[in-house]
Protein backbone atom coordinates (compact mmCIF):
# COMPACT_ATOMS: atom_id res chain seq x y z
CA UNK A 1 0.00 0.00 0.00
CA UNK A 2 1.02 3.25 -0.88
CA UNK A 3 0.53 6.47 1.22
CA UNK A 4 1.13 9.88 -0.41
CA UNK A 5 1.20 12.07 2.32
CA UNK A 6 3.10 15.12 4.55
CA UNK A 7 4.78 17.89 4.01
CA UNK A 8 7.62 20.09 6.64
CA UNK A 9 5.11 20.37 9.90
CA UNK A 10 2.63 18.07 8.49
CA UNK A 11 4.49 14.66 8.84
CA UNK A 12 2.19 13.62 11.71
CA UNK A 13 -0.70 13.43 9.11
CA UNK A 14 1.53 10.88 7.28
CA UNK A 15 2.59 8.84 10.06
CA UNK A 16 -1.11 8.78 11.45
CA UNK A 17 -2.36 7.20 8.04
CA UNK A 18 0.82 4.48 7.63
CA UNK A 19 0.31 3.67 10.84
CA UNK A 20 -3.40 2.79 10.93
CA UNK A 21 -2.97 1.16 8.01
CA UNK A 22 -0.49 -1.09 9.27
CA UNK A 23 -2.88 -1.59 12.68
CA UNK A 24 -5.65 -2.93 10.06
CA UNK A 25 -3.62 -5.42 8.30
CA UNK A 26 -1.61 -3.49 5.23
CA UNK A 27 0.81 -5.58 5.34
CA UNK A 28 3.82 -3.30 3.75
CA UNK A 29 3.07 0.66 4.00
CA UNK A 30 5.13 3.27 2.23
CA UNK A 31 4.83 6.66 2.67
CA UNK A 32 6.13 8.64 -0.97
CA UNK A 33 6.47 12.36 0.59
CA UNK A 34 8.10 15.56 -0.14
CA UNK A 35 12.23 14.60 0.28
CA UNK A 36 12.27 17.83 3.01
CA UNK A 37 9.50 16.20 5.51
CA UNK A 38 11.34 12.39 4.98
CA UNK A 39 13.25 12.47 7.76
CA UNK A 40 10.74 13.20 9.92
CA UNK A 41 8.40 10.18 8.90
CA UNK A 42 11.17 7.56 8.72
CA UNK A 43 12.00 8.54 12.41
CA UNK A 44 8.25 8.59 13.28
CA UNK A 45 7.56 4.80 13.06
CA UNK A 46 10.25 2.06 12.32
CA UNK A 47 7.27 -0.18 10.65
CA UNK A 48 7.23 2.40 7.89
CA UNK A 49 8.91 2.66 4.80
CA UNK A 50 9.58 6.01 3.33
CA UNK A 51 10.23 7.57 -0.86
CA UNK A 52 11.43 10.89 -1.54
CA UNK A 53 9.34 13.07 -3.78
CA UNK A 54 11.88 15.42 -5.76
CA UNK A 55 11.17 19.24 -4.39
CA UNK A 56 12.12 22.41 -6.43
CA UNK A 57 14.37 25.31 -4.72
CA UNK A 58 11.79 26.47 -2.50
CA UNK A 59 10.70 23.18 -1.40
CA UNK A 60 7.66 22.40 -3.63
CA UNK A 61 6.75 19.43 -5.52
CA UNK A 62 8.03 19.93 -9.19
CA UNK A 63 7.16 18.70 -11.85
CA UNK A 64 9.14 15.05 -11.45
CA UNK A 65 7.08 13.90 -8.35
CA UNK A 66 4.20 12.95 -10.33
CA UNK A 67 6.18 10.63 -12.85
CA UNK A 68 7.85 9.32 -9.32
CA UNK A 69 4.37 8.44 -7.38
CA UNK A 70 3.02 7.20 -10.21
CA UNK A 71 5.77 4.91 -10.50
CA UNK A 72 5.65 3.71 -7.11
CA UNK A 73 1.86 3.36 -7.32
CA UNK A 74 2.06 0.79 -9.79
CA UNK A 75 1.87 -2.24 -8.87
CA UNK A 76 0.57 -0.81 -5.29
CA UNK A 77 -2.76 -2.68 -3.64
CA UNK A 78 -4.36 0.98 -3.27
CA UNK A 79 -2.69 4.71 -2.43
CA UNK A 80 -4.05 7.19 0.13
CA UNK A 81 -3.55 10.76 -1.40
CA UNK A 82 -3.69 13.64 0.92
CA UNK A 83 -3.21 14.09 4.16
CA UNK A 84 -0.61 16.85 5.37
CA UNK A 85 -0.04 17.45 1.67
CA UNK A 86 0.10 20.64 1.47
CA UNK A 87 -2.48 23.48 -0.50
CA UNK A 88 0.44 25.62 -2.04
CA UNK A 89 0.17 25.38 -6.39
CA UNK A 90 3.05 22.44 -6.41
CA UNK A 91 0.80 20.32 -4.69
CA UNK A 92 -2.20 21.11 -6.01
CA UNK A 93 -0.87 20.60 -9.49
CA UNK A 94 0.26 17.46 -8.39
CA UNK A 95 -2.55 15.81 -6.87
CA UNK A 96 -4.86 16.59 -9.77
CA UNK A 97 -2.47 15.19 -12.45
CA UNK A 98 -1.90 12.13 -9.89
CA UNK A 99 -5.78 11.63 -9.83
CA UNK A 100 -6.16 11.61 -13.17
CA UNK A 101 -3.36 9.27 -14.22
CA UNK A 102 -3.24 6.75 -10.82
CA UNK A 103 -4.06 3.45 -11.73
CA UNK A 104 -4.76 1.48 -8.57
CA UNK A 105 -8.15 1.83 -5.93
CA UNK A 106 -7.39 5.46 -4.85
CA UNK A 107 -8.64 7.44 -1.51
CA UNK A 108 -8.14 10.81 -2.02
CA UNK A 109 -8.42 12.99 1.79
CA UNK A 110 -7.92 15.96 3.50
CA UNK A 111 -5.21 18.69 1.11
CA UNK A 112 -5.95 15.92 -1.96
CA UNK A 113 -9.69 17.30 -1.79
CA UNK A 114 -8.57 20.75 -1.58
CA UNK A 115 -6.58 20.15 -4.51
CA UNK A 116 -9.43 19.18 -6.33
CA UNK A 117 -11.70 21.74 -5.42
CA UNK A 118 -12.80 24.14 -8.20
CA UNK A 119 -11.97 28.15 -7.50
CA UNK A 120 -14.21 30.47 -8.61
CA UNK A 121 -13.01 30.64 -12.28
CA UNK A 122 -12.73 27.12 -12.80
CA UNK A 123 -15.04 24.50 -13.38
CA UNK A 124 -14.48 19.76 -14.08
CA UNK A 125 -11.59 20.06 -11.30
CA UNK A 126 -13.12 16.71 -9.80
CA UNK A 127 -13.81 15.49 -13.06
CA UNK A 128 -10.39 13.71 -12.44
CA UNK A 129 -12.46 11.82 -9.70
CA UNK A 130 -14.15 10.24 -12.69
CA UNK A 131 -12.03 6.77 -13.06
CA UNK A 132 -12.23 3.46 -13.54
CA UNK A 133 -10.59 2.27 -10.79
CA UNK A 134 -12.17 2.13 -7.55
CA UNK A 135 -12.33 5.37 -5.62
CA UNK A 136 -13.24 6.78 -2.42
CA UNK A 137 -13.30 10.42 -0.96
CA UNK A 138 -13.51 11.19 2.88
CA UNK A 139 -14.44 15.33 3.01
CA UNK A 140 -15.80 16.42 6.52
CA UNK A 141 -18.04 19.48 5.62
CA UNK A 142 -15.88 22.30 4.89
CA UNK A 143 -14.12 19.64 2.08
CA UNK A 144 -17.39 19.18 0.69
CA UNK A 145 -18.52 22.40 0.79
CA UNK A 146 -15.45 23.46 -1.84
CA UNK A 147 -16.08 20.16 -3.60
CA UNK A 148 -19.46 21.51 -4.59
CA UNK A 149 -19.40 24.97 -4.05
CA UNK A 150 -21.79 25.58 -1.19
CA UNK A 151 -21.17 26.24 2.31
CA UNK A 152 -20.62 24.47 5.55
CA UNK A 153 -23.84 25.31 6.45
CA UNK A 154 -24.83 24.03 3.74
CA UNK A 155 -23.90 20.85 3.62
CA UNK A 156 -24.64 20.14 7.27
CA UNK A 157 -28.42 20.64 6.64
CA UNK A 158 -28.62 18.51 3.61
CA UNK A 159 -25.54 15.53 4.42
CA UNK A 160 -27.15 12.84 2.78
CA UNK A 161 -28.43 14.54 -0.36
CA UNK A 162 -25.27 16.41 -1.10
CA UNK A 163 -22.95 12.98 -0.26
CA UNK A 164 -25.40 10.97 -2.96
CA UNK A 165 -25.27 13.89 -5.50
CA UNK A 166 -21.67 14.26 -5.45
CA UNK A 167 -21.06 10.34 -5.66
CA UNK A 168 -23.77 10.02 -8.53
CA UNK A 169 -21.74 12.79 -10.64
CA UNK A 170 -18.25 11.63 -9.58
CA UNK A 171 -18.77 7.57 -9.18
CA UNK A 172 -16.70 7.82 -6.22
CA UNK A 173 -17.63 6.39 -2.96
CA UNK A 174 -18.36 9.61 -0.76
CA UNK A 175 -17.43 9.13 3.08
CA UNK A 176 -18.88 12.52 5.07
CA UNK A 177 -17.31 13.02 8.19
CA UNK A 178 -18.94 14.60 11.31
CA UNK A 179 -20.99 13.05 13.99
CA UNK A 180 -22.91 9.99 12.66
CA UNK A 181 -20.38 9.51 9.63
CA UNK A 182 -22.38 9.07 6.60
CA UNK A 183 -21.13 6.73 3.39
CA UNK A 184 -22.80 7.19 -0.12
CA UNK A 185 -22.52 5.73 -3.06
CA UNK A 186 -22.76 6.08 -6.94
CA UNK A 187 -25.24 3.35 -6.78
CA UNK A 188 -27.85 5.38 -4.41
CA UNK A 189 -26.84 3.25 -1.66
CA UNK A 190 -25.84 5.10 1.90
CA UNK A 191 -25.42 4.33 5.54
CA UNK A 192 -24.82 6.33 8.88
CA UNK A 193 -22.25 4.80 11.26
CA UNK A 194 -23.53 4.43 14.74
CA UNK A 195 -19.89 4.55 15.74
CA UNK A 196 -17.74 7.12 17.22
CA UNK A 197 -18.53 10.28 19.80
CA UNK A 198 -17.44 13.41 19.84
CA UNK A 199 -13.71 13.48 21.52
CA UNK A 200 -12.77 12.35 18.07
CA UNK A 201 -13.11 15.92 16.56
CA UNK A 202 -9.51 15.78 17.10
CA UNK A 203 -6.35 16.68 14.88
CA UNK A 204 -5.33 13.75 13.04
CA UNK A 205 -8.69 11.38 13.23
CA UNK A 206 -9.26 11.71 9.66
CA UNK A 207 -6.05 10.62 9.03
CA UNK A 208 -6.63 7.65 10.82
CA UNK A 209 -10.15 6.92 8.60
CA UNK A 210 -7.78 7.05 5.52
CA UNK A 211 -5.24 4.72 6.78
CA UNK A 212 -8.05 2.34 7.75
CA UNK A 213 -10.05 2.61 4.79
CA UNK A 214 -6.66 2.61 2.62
CA UNK A 215 -6.21 -0.89 3.97
CA UNK A 216 -8.95 -2.15 3.48
CA UNK A 217 -8.71 -1.06 -0.54
CA UNK A 218 -5.87 -2.79 -0.22
CA UNK A 219 -7.03 -5.93 0.92
CA UNK A 220 -9.34 -6.99 -1.32
CA UNK A 221 -12.74 -4.96 -0.22
CA UNK A 222 -14.38 -2.98 -2.54
CA UNK A 223 -15.13 0.83 -2.24
CA UNK A 224 -18.61 0.21 -0.03
CA UNK A 225 -17.21 -2.32 1.95
CA UNK A 226 -14.34 -0.58 2.95
CA UNK A 227 -15.58 2.59 3.63
CA UNK A 228 -18.68 1.00 5.35
CA UNK A 229 -15.98 -1.21 7.39
CA UNK A 230 -13.38 1.53 8.53
CA UNK A 231 -15.98 3.90 9.73
CA UNK A 232 -17.91 1.60 11.92
CA UNK A 233 -14.03 0.56 12.96
CA UNK A 234 -12.47 4.05 13.39
CA UNK A 235 -15.60 4.88 15.85
CA UNK A 236 -15.27 1.58 17.83
CA UNK A 237 -11.80 2.47 17.79
CA UNK A 238 -12.67 5.93 19.11
CA UNK A 239 -15.13 4.23 21.66
CA UNK A 240 -12.79 2.58 23.36
CA UNK A 241 -10.06 4.94 23.49
CA UNK A 242 -13.04 7.43 24.78
CA UNK A 243 -14.00 4.76 27.85
CA UNK A 244 -10.26 3.94 29.17
CA UNK A 245 -9.34 7.77 28.49
CA UNK A 246 -12.36 10.07 28.74
CA UNK A 247 -13.52 12.10 25.58
CA UNK A 248 -11.93 14.72 27.13
CA UNK A 249 -7.97 13.62 26.51
CA UNK A 250 -9.03 12.21 23.38
CA UNK A 251 -5.73 11.95 20.71
CA UNK A 252 -5.99 10.45 17.22
CA UNK A 253 -3.27 8.33 18.12
CA UNK A 254 -5.04 6.93 20.77
CA UNK A 255 -7.65 5.67 18.45
CA UNK A 256 -4.89 3.91 16.29
CA UNK A 257 -3.74 2.58 19.31
CA UNK A 258 -7.88 0.65 20.35
CA UNK A 259 -8.00 -0.33 16.90
CA UNK A 260 -6.50 -4.29 18.38
CA UNK A 261 -9.09 -3.38 20.82
CA UNK A 262 -12.05 -3.07 18.15
CA UNK A 263 -11.26 -6.04 15.95
CA UNK A 264 -11.21 -8.16 19.01
CA UNK A 265 -14.67 -7.04 19.61
CA UNK A 266 -15.79 -7.85 16.33
CA UNK A 267 -14.18 -11.32 16.18
CA UNK A 268 -16.01 -12.19 19.52
CA UNK A 269 -19.07 -11.08 17.50
CA UNK A 270 -19.05 -13.29 14.77
CA UNK A 271 -17.96 -16.22 16.82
Amino acid sequence: MLVVAGSVGKTGAAILAATAALRTGAGLVTVATPAPALPMIAAGRAEIMTEPLPVDAGGALEAGAVTRALALAKDRDAVVLGPGLGTEAGPRAFVRDFVRRCPSPLLVDADGLNALAPSAKERGATDALRRSAPTVVTPHPGEMARLVGSSSGEVQRRRLETASAFAMETGAVVVLKGQRTLVADPDGRAAVNPTGNPGMATGGTGDVLSGIAGALLARGCDAWTASTAAVYLHGLAGDQAAARLGQESLLAGDVVSHLSRAFRILERARA
